[in-house]
């Protein structure tokens, strides 16, 4: 079960006020439902001091009690939580819904649904894979500690150091469950199990002084003012002798036991393959989605929404002289036409990264015109890190601290630079960057006088609706694509390929499709390269339900905005939509569409 990990608790700014003493009374006596919601996330998170430090409050102030520690990964921590979520559930009815109205109903609304999705998820036990080439501790860890730890001082180092240490024991506790999975006939396929050994070799190859973990921090010393070279030199040597006794060794046992999964696996692809897996999926779809849709009924979308998108894009590639062969087959030749990638060169890598800088800096000189909230956030534009990069999607984003220590950051993968040819990349920007996740998840820090949930984004189809609408959006409203009819051709080439996500998704994880149709399917519909649709399917495959948030949220979105031009036709004001859409927060489809109407109710009697 990964409860930790979906509670999005940074509720921990409530915290803080609550130790000064001047709020103190809330902890013991919720007054009213937001009270109450504050109160329970709070104990909800506070299991996981790397959840605190995503977060980014407390880190390094004299409040800051859990930055040299890592979370309890053993089941009986996970059933301590998961008996602590239903405590909260259940505790919620005494404060709604009846008698409550407005942002308080809402939020009500809102957390019943979030609890209740986190309840209905943890049934299962096991209920996925818990490590793969994607994710789980042996890869999300690593960058934990690189990317997300903030050294700023010595005590500081002194925790990382901890955090490296504390490392090892997370490893072992890890490798526990997964051997109790084993028992419970929960093994990842053999392509699963052969990806996930080539990450977990790779990153212990070069010894421990040659680990990331202590290869990125001199770097971070050297920016300390005032240590000295005999301290720096201490607390690297520390570093490395916590990778050399503590995190190398529990590499290794994982890998001499993922090695040994390999005589109890075998290829098939849909997460129908182990106990419960029908139900594990439909439980999926509806936390994914957050709608009732069925398997078949999101199947069936997918299969129209293709048909739809590949039209539009034969339209333009004809008129680009481009005429022979499918449709795909004429993508596929511009996607691997030299003259349209950057080198792949460190050189032609920094002008990747130079050209996304750009694009952004044009999007956002335009952004005033279409929204009301700008968020004031920073935006930094990297690459993924070289040791994550074989597994990493093209391209991700993750959120600023919400005390501004850290920038909001969109990853883009520069293993292959062919894998992102030049007229692909705008579409990738807006929906990672602006107007799409940095817009969306920085403007939900910005909301106030709800329940810090409320500012947050647990909700796939909500958050990767939006990025997914925000494509359109930069294209339809803001023509970024005026002059480029090759970048619009990269958003329907985006576009289908989410359309594509919804057939293959439900086609292994409910159809039983093998990993090859799926891979044959996207390959033939998208025009993408076969490296880079490999590594999209083997993501669907350890994330069932995940990649049908994008198109489904996408659609109720465009959905509701059609309804609401509707009702109000030449009153429409598209500023005021995209507001009320990002400054509620993120929320379940069904209830944001009740949202909908009430603004268009609003916006007539006004």
């Amino acid at each position: 079960m990964k409860l930790i990990g979906k509670i999005f608790g940074g509720l921990l700014l409530l915290l803080v006020l609550a130790l000064g003493g001047a709020s103190m009374w809330f902890w013991f006596t919720p007054v009213g439902v937001n009270n109450y919601i504050n109160k329970v996330t709070i104990e909800l998170a506070i299991d996981s001091p790397e959840l605190i430090t995503q977060l980014g409050i407390i880190d390094n102030t004299p409040l800051d009690f859990h930055s040299g520690k890592l979370a309890d990964y053993t089941k009986e921590q996970d059933d301590k939580s998961l008996k602590k979520l239903q405590r909260a559930r259940k505790g919620l009815d005494k404060y709604g819904p009846d008698g409550l109205k407005g942002q308080e109903l809402l939020s009500w609304k809102i957390t019943a649904w979030f609890f209740d999705d986190l309840i209905r998820q943890a049934s299962f036990e096991p209920g996925g894979y818990r490590i793969s080439q994607l994710g789980g501790v042996t890869t999300d860890m690593p960058q934990f500690l690189t990317d997300s730890h903030i050294i700023k001082n010595e005590k500081s180092v002194k925790r990382y150091v901890s955090r490296v240490n504390e490392f090892g024991r997370v490893l072992g506790e890890v490798k526990t469950r997964v051997e109790d999975d084993r028992s419970k006939g929960v093994v990842p396929p053999d392509f699963v199990l052969e990806k996930s050994l080539i990450g977990m070799r790779a990153f212990i190859d070069g010894g421990a002084s040659g680990n990331p973990l202590v290869t990125t921090l001199p770097a971070k010393l050297e920016a300390l003012d005032g240590m000295s070279e005999e301290k720096r030199a201490h607390y690297l040597a520390e570093t490395e002798n916590a990778v050399a006794t503590k995190v190398i060794p529990g590499y290794e046992a994982m890998i001499a036991l993922f090695e040994d999964l390999l005589n109890d696996t075998d290829h098939d692809a849909g997460i129908w393959r182990i106990p419960n897996g029908d139900k594990i999926y439909a439980a999926a779809l509806k936390s994914y989605t957050t709608t009732d849709m069925t398997a078949d009924e999101i199947h069936n979308v997918g299969l129209s929404e293709v048909d739809r998108i590949t039209t539009e894009m034969d339209q333009i590639l004809i008129t680009q002289g481009l005429t022979e062969g499918s449709v795909a087959e004429r993508v596929k030749q511009l996607m691997e036409d030299p003259a349209r990638q950057f080198p792949n060169t460190d050189e032609g890598r920094q002008e990747m990264l130079d050209y996304l800088v750009k694009l952004n800096t044009e999007v956002m000189e335009k952004a005033k015109d279409y929204f009301i909230t700008i968020p004031p956030q920073p935006l930094e534009i990297v690459r993924v890190p070289v040791y994550s990069q074989d597994s990493s999607p093209g391209g991700y984003y993750n959120p600023p601290a919400i005390d501004g220590s850290r920038p909001g950051r969109f990853y883009i993968n520069l293993k292959n630079t062919a894998d992102n040819p030049r007229w692909t990349l705008p579409t990738l920007l807006y929906h990672e960057a602006a107007p799409g996740h940095h817009f969306q998840l920085s403007a939900s820090q910005l909301i106030e006088g709800v329940p810090m949930l409320r500012t947050l984004s647990p909700f796939g189809a909500y958050s990767e609706g939006w990025a997914l609408y925000s494509e359109r959006m930069a294209a339809l409203d803001m023509g970024m694509y005026a002059d480029d009819p090759l970048g619009d051709l990269g958003r329907l080439q985006a576009e289908i390929f989410r359309a594509v996500r919804l057939v293959v998704d439900t086609g292994m994880h409910a159809k039983k499709w093998s990993r090859e149709e799926a891979i044959a399917y996207m390959i033939e519909n998208t025009g993408m390269t076969e490296a880079e649709v490999t590594r999209e399917i083997e993501r669907y495959v350890v994330w069932p339900g995940q990649a049908t948030s994008y198109k489904t949220g996408q659609l109720a979105m465009l959905d509701m905005r059609a309804r609401a031009e509707q009702a109000l036709g030449d009153d429409f004001n598209l500023k005021a939509f995209n507001d009320m859409i990002l400054m509620n927060g993120a929320m379940p489809l069904g209830i944001l569409s009740d949202i909908t109407d009430e603004w268009v109710a609003d916006q007539q009697a006004s």
